[in-house]
């Protein structure tokens, strides 16, 4: 049972590392075509969104890798 849970923890480690890649891959394309002019700006903004919702997935993730200090 205690490798279960121990692959379980593993998998998250790999998942953020996985979300905080694709934030940071998303962060350097907006960041390189919000200098492009010829750009469109609702692309950015769809963008932008995607990155959000990694950020708060990221965040989510960390608050559940925190163990809980009540136990």
């Amino acid at each position: 049972m205690t490798d279960n849970v121990e692959t379980d923890a593993f998998k998250d480690f790999a998942r953020l590392r996985e979300l905080r890649v694709s934030h940071r891959d998303l962060d350097y394309m907006i960041d390189h075509l919000s200098h492009d002019p010829l750009v469109d700006q609702l692309k950015i903004r769809r963008l932008k969104k995607k990155r959000l919702i990694l950020k708060d997935m990221i965040t989510q993730l960390e608050s559940e890798l925190i163990p809980d200090l009540d136990a």
